[in-house]
């Protein structure tokens, strides 16, 4: 069943984003749109030979014009690529095979049953965070499985399912890198910041803890800010939910639950198994120089060990429950799933060629070099730079999908920048992580922001962008100021951020 229409006053800023939202185009013709803008915008700059000095090695550069002979030379021949290559359109299609056999033999509703009859409905919102916060060790996974479990969660405990989707997709997205654990991305930055640090001394260096003790306890600040979110403000104003004649989902089966014990053995035996194959010493999953596990092919493998994870367990439970009565029966149980995803796929299409054509452009590297170099002409310190930073990593957040990618551009900048200032690299970074983080949900050019909208029209068929924007834009919002007074309280106390590490250089 889906939401009735009829809304409760939403407040005119809330109602002018939905109005707002809503008249954008469909996210198809959307990128289509900004294609257009963007071929047009580098014919432009390229005509007027605009050039920005890179900090990091010097060169300058330039926009390469997408109209020119070599733009269209290198385009029509890597439509299909542009589209078959996008990295996220595998790992996402990958995750919803593994995610949608488990859905459809019932064994997630059945374990989001359990779950719930040892959780108070009133405090699904925390169990539902928490849990998105501790996903984030399945790096981009987290952001394709936990979402539908937030709403089943809700459901179960006879709430809505649809708040219940929103802290998920708040948790996994902006929080993003809010972690209880070292995960990839903490490899990935302090990777870029060591070298960016180099520029002022080889002697300090970024290590994957230097951000824990802060990050960590995001987990518990955030967890807390997003639950009180959703029970005092994002629940109360969604329209009511008619889900049948009763709102929980009926109580589990006999054999349901000897399905359940099922697929808990084969998860203690799938985990095991890993477990030989990482643990050990020389494990074949470790990395085989170093021998350590981050990074490692344990780590990079981390998506097909999951989907493989939801293969073992669903086909446990599906078959102790008469769901598969034969192997026959799994690829047609995993037909629906895709089904869900045409449309996903069909906007994926045009959103792949938009990303591609900015990188091959340049355009997103002159974009943040430029903005970079606004910033540090304007000869910002103290707080004015904690500021500039968050901004300008929140701005281009919107712009460029890889996080990663943007503390490259703007690492060899403000690292240097903040260690003169007396700052420890890894609080630079800190803070780029928190802006970075914080607007994901917000970001046009994410290839999960389709996906976000798929979860929404599960439960609200006419759901458009500006639906899914009103509903999920407290969280940045919240997650953002929380995050920012937490920062400059764990300042002003002079708290270290991780093993060791201050923000101040000693």
């Amino acid at each position: 069943m889906e939401a009735t229409t009829e809304n409760r006053s939403p407040g005119k800023l809330f109602s002018w984003i939905e109005r707002v939202g809503n008249k954008v185009p469909n996210p198809f013709l959307l990128f289509v749109y900004l294609i257009v803008v963007l071929m047009v915008a580098t014919a432009i700059l390229s005509s007027f030979d605009v050039a920005v000095k890179n900090p990091a090695n010097g060169e300058l550069v330039r926009v390469n014009n997408l109209l020119s002979v070599a733009g269209i030379q290198w385009i029509l021949p890597n439509i299909i690529k542009n589209f078959s290559g996008f990295t996220p359109l595998g790992s996402i299609l990958a995750l919803v095979i593994g995610a949608g056999l488990a859905e459809k033999v019932g064994l997630l509703q059945s374990l989001m049953v359990k779950m719930a009859s040892r959780v108070s409905r009133r405090y699904a919102s925390y169990m539902v965070l928490f849990i998105a916060f501790f996903s984030h060790i399945s790096s981009d996974a987290a952001l394709v499985v936990m979402p539908p479990l937030g709403a089943l969660i809700f459901l179960a405990v006879g709430r809505h399912p649809v708040a219940g989707l929103m802290a998920a997709i708040a948790g996994v997205a902006s929080g993003f890198t809010a972690n209880l654990l070292i995960v990839t991305t903490d490899v990935l930055l302090s990777g870029i910041s060591t070298e960016a640090a180099k520029a002022v001394s080889d002697t300090v260096h970024v290590s994957v803890i230097d951000n824990w003790y802060f990050m960590a306890s995001s987990v518990i600040v955030l967890t807390i800010a997003g639950a009180l979110l959703t029970d005092k403000f994002v629940e109360p104003r969604l329209p009511a939910w008619n889900g049948g004649n009763n709102d929980r989902l009926p109580p589990l089966t006999a054999l349901e639950n000897r399905g359940l014990k099922a697929a808990g053995i084969a998860a203690l035996v799938f985990i095991a198994l890993m477990a030989l194959l990482v643990v050990p010493e020389h494990a074949p999953l470790r990395n085989p120089k170093t021998g350590g596990i981050i990074p490692s092919p344990f780590i990079q493998g981390i998506v097909p060990i999951i989907i493989l994870f939801f293969f073992v367990v669903a086909i446990a439970y599906g078959a102790v429950t008469k769901q598969i009565r034969r192997a026959d029966d799994i690829p047609q149980l995993l037909v629906d799933p895709m089904k869900s995803m045409a449309g996903f796929i069909v906007m994926v299409f045009p959103l792949s060629q938009f990303v591609a054509f900015f990188n091959w452009s340049n355009m997103g590297k002159f974009m943040a070099i430029g903005l970079t170099d606004v910033l540090e002409s304007a000869g910002i310190s103290g707080a004015p730079a904690f500021m500039g930073l968050m901004f300008l990593s929140a701005f281009l957040c919107m712009f460029i999908a890889s996080g990663s990618a943007i503390w490259s551009i703007l690492a060899p900048v403000f690292v240097p920048m903040f260690m003169l200032l007396g700052f420890h690299p890894a609080f630079a970074q800190m803070i780029f992580r928190i802006a970075d983080s914080a607007v994901l949900p917000l970001a046009p050019m994410s290839p999960f922001l389709p996906l976000f909208l798929g979860f929404l029209q599960r439960y609200q068929k006419d759901a458009q962008l500006g639906t899914y924007y009103v509903l999920i834009f407290p969280y940045p919002l919240v997650f953002f100021t929380t995050w920012i007074v937490l920062l400059l309280a764990w300042y002003a106390l002079g708290l270290p951020i991780g093993p060791g590490v201050y923000p101040s250089l000693h």
